[in-house]
């Protein structure tokens, strides 16, 4: 026994430990070195029957009880330390239901309930709306196929006047169990039965409308509300519009994802709109009023004299609501640009003339007329 690594090394833990960090220790250690997750690898299969020995006496309180006393050797005499930890009296398929539940689809609560009442999967769909109906909100109409209770059978999926049977195979229960013998012992296994696709019934003669399924597809048109403030890529709830459930669950949920438009103008971030508007050299120069576009309609701004091109203005609660209430709204920030003249007439010509002279511009620049000039 001299060779056998100590029980508490093996899954890395200290002798004080408790059930709980017993477990917890053995499923991290058993999910590394599991045979199914390292095909072939010999020694991840040396190390994976080891901890599953280890846990094997550890979580046992008198087995550990002994094994703290002794040691190995308390098990030496045809005990199960001696060739390898004996299963036989463990439930193998309790204990790799509880430590790989969540690795290969679940574990003991979830089979427990696996013909119970189940939810219906969710649907989704889209629409696409203009910048001011995401700002706004509004209503859009829907059409798309939802599956609705068989009115012939009720949905049973049954032939009127017949009823489904209890599956003979799962007895109902939807899962069937299968043993094997491996290396650890008899281990059981769990699936979903193959006659009853886990649903616990058999269908010997079916509904000639729904086809056995007890769901009627049909076309339908939903109005859809969308709320204001909305943004591009978010999607909108409608409880109990998705998929029917099974075995009397409540269904599924349609989730309606939101494309808006871009804008000609306006440009979103968040809650915030920004734009830009033309401010003619004068305006700018001596201020004044500008007509600034919003998206509730024209408003008037007035800019300072001297105002310079690139100057960014706020126009506070006139970006967009934030979503689940209209009374507060984002800013909307407007980048103002000065617009130069490109067509002038003789007499806008000398009156801009004599507005540089005014200005010293032009001594300005004929003092530097000694410089070499640039030409493209």
């Amino acid at each position: 026994m001299a060779d056998k690594r100590d029980y508490y090394e093996v899954l890395g833990i200290s002798k004080g430990a408790s059930d709980d960090e017993i477990k917890k220790a053995y499923r991290k250690v058993a999910k590394q070195y599991h045979p199914d997750m390292n095909p072939g690898d010999k020694d991840a299969e040396m190390k994976f029957k080891e901890a599953s020995e280890a846990y094997g006496v550890l979580s046992d309180a008198e087995k550990r009880k002994q094994y703290d006393q002794f040691g190995h050797a308390a098990f030496e005499q045809g005990g199960p330390g001696a060739g390898g930890f004996d299963f036989s009296g463990m439930d193998v398929g309790d204990i790799f239901g509880d430590i790989f539940g969540d690795l290969f689809g679940g574990g003991r609560s979830r089979r427990a309930n696996y013909n119970g009442p189940s939810r219906g999967n969710n649907l989704r769909t889209g629409i696409r709306i203009t910048f001011e109906e995401a700002v706004f909100g509004t209503e859009k109409e829907i059409e798309l196929n939802l599956k609705d209770e068989c009115e012939t059978c009720h949905g049973t999926g049954a032939k009127a006047g017949t009823t489904a049977e209890t599956c003979s195979k799962c007895g109902g229960r939807g899962q069937v169990t299968f043993t094997s013998q491996s290396l650890f012992g008899t281990v059981r296994n769990v699936q979903t039965c193959p006659d009853c696709r886990g649903t616990g019934k058999i269908i010997k003669e079916k509904c000639p409308d729904c086809y056995g399924s007890g769901f009627i597809t049909r076309k339908k048109k939903l109005q859809i509300t969308v709320p204001a403030g909305i943004d591009n890529g978010q999607a909108i709830r409608i409880r109990g519009k998705g998929e029917p459930g099974s075995n009397g669950g409540e269904r599924g949920d349609l989730l309606v994802e939101v494309a808006v438009s871009s804008h000609p103008i306006f440009q979103r971030q968040d809650f915030d709109i920004y734009s830009s508007a033309p401010i003619s050299f004068a305006r700018a120069a001596l201020g004044g009023d500008v007509k600034i576009t919003t998206v509730d309609g024209d408003v008037l701004y007035e800019v300072k004299p001297g105002t310079q091109t690139d100057t960014r203005i706020r126009l506070r609660g006139k970006g967009v609501p934030i979503r689940g209430n209209k009374q507060t709204r984002g800013d909307h920030y407007v980048t103002l640009v000065v617009q130069v003249p490109t067509k002038l007439t003789n007499e806008q010509k000398d009156l801009l003339r004599q507005f540089e002279e005014t200005t010293g511009e032009k001594e300005k620049t004929s003092s530097d007329k000694s410089k070499k000039k640039f030409w493209k």
